[in-house]
């Protein structure tokens, strides 16, 4: 008995001194690091959540539905209204009537030296042979052309040997007279735009890029507009970008309505429907503006044919006017030449006349086409489009 009860506080004491070790080594384990703080970071607005998550709402001014309007039904929308583009006011253009009397001296800034060269040459004491070849050479270099130079020429000879002694005022005279009698004073120079009882007067611009076409075309209108007409501006210039903007922008100054189509459409559709609807609606007349057409390219100068054609089913074209710069001299007397062969001209619109050009080119390109020189541009201003006048012309040229 005694020996079971020594077994048993053995194993007691056994087993506690194991349970001290178990216990011993669990308390001397390191513990694991804490974990590292985050430092505070103000978060961006989340996306709205549902549930528990979901933000507090915040007072706000909300709308119903109610307050919606939709479509099909409820009080009308409340939507603001662009500004409102007022029309540009219509321009009153100057009156025509003595028009180049009054840029008279814009010309003759430009244009004086070939009448001062020739009075100059002509008050020399002697005449002699190179007097009159230098004579000669001054008319040629004004681009009168060679055969109007000659006659010139010739006629100045005779006139100075029966005048004997020469005044300056004679020699002003003389030169004035025979200038007249080159540039013609017997030519028709009206611009044939009078209305028919069933159609308006009918014209047709032609000419090649880069001679001022269009806008000679916009000034034509203000030049018609400024006589008591109304006026249709057909842009049958369809190939050059923003021509039918640039001629619709000269109609309104003015109030002339303009017929267009679409960019590289077809010319003879646009300037068939001008005419149509300028006979329509009773105006005075049509203007149309062709694309311009290189001479060297067949094709085009084809179609410009055919726009010719297209027109006269409505009516015969009542002008063909052929606008040509005038800096550009005997080149063109070239295009002159080509588009005669194409349509019919009837008269000649020169441009650019106030700058660099030479005045002979009138006299040239008038013998050139048996066509009288109608119109001539004189600057860059909206009424520098003046009808041609032979006197004021020459007196330009020669000074006082």
């Amino acid at each position: 008995m005694e020996t079971v009860i020594l077994a048993v506080v053995i194993a007691v004491v056994v087993l506690g001194a194991l349970g001290g070790l178990i216990v011993g080594s669990r308390r001397r384990r390191p513990l694991p690091p804490p974990p590292p703080t985050t430092p505070d970071i103000t978060a961006p607005p989340a996306e709205p959540h549902v549930g528990e998550e979901a933000e507090t709402p915040r007072d706000e001014e909300r709308r119903t539905i109610e307050e919606v309007d939709l479509p099909g039904g409820g009080a009308p929308v409340a939507v603001e209204e662009p500004p409102v583009v007022e029309a540009p006011p219509i321009e009153i253009p100057e009156p025509t009537a003595g028009r180049l009397v009054r840029l008279r001296a814009r010309l003759s800034r430009s244009q004086n030296a070939l009448g001062k060269g020739l009075l100059t040459l002509l008050s020399r004491e002697h005449l002699d042979d190179e007097t009159w070849e230098e004579i000669e050479d001054t008319l040629l270099t004004a681009d009168v052309g060679v055969q109007p130079t000659q006659e010139l020429v010739e006629r100045l000879r005779e006139r100075v040997k029966v005048l004997g002694t020469r005044t300056p005022q004679e020699l002003r005279g003389l030169l004035r007279e025979e200038l007249l009698t080159l540039v013609g004073t017997d030519m028709d120079r009206t611009v044939r735009t009078e209305p028919e009882s069933s159609k308006p007067g009918i014209v047709m611009v032609v000419g090649v890029n880069g001679t001022g076409k269009t806008t000679t075309t916009g000034k034509l209108a203000r030049v018609l507009v400024a006589d008591g007409r109304t006026v249709v501006l057909g842009a049958a210039d369809t190939f050059r970008a923003a021509a039918a903007d640039q001629l619709q922008t000269w109609g309104e100054r003015v109030g002339a309505y303009t017929v267009r189509g679409p960019e590289g459409g077809d010319p003879a559709s646009v300037a068939f429907d001008a005419v149509k609807e300028g006979k329509e609606m009773g105006y005075d007349v049509v203007l149309i503006d062709t694309a311009g057409r290189l001479h060297t390219k067949t094709g085009l100068m084809d179609e410009l044919g055919k726009v010719k054609r297209v027109v006269e089913k409505h009516a015969p074209l009542d002008e063909v006017l052929l606008v040509l710069d005038a800096t550009t001299g005997q080149n063109g007397l070239v295009q002159a030449r080509v588009f005669a062969e194409v349509v019919d001209i009837t008269g000649i619109v020169l441009t650019k006349l106030d700058g660099t050009a030479k005045g002979g080119i009138v006299v040239a390109v008038q013998r050139e086409l048996g066509v009288p020189v109608k119109l001539v541009g004189l600057g860059e201003g909206a009424d520098d489009l003046a009808p041609f006048e032979p006197e004021a012309f020459v007196d330009a040229l020669i000074g006082d």
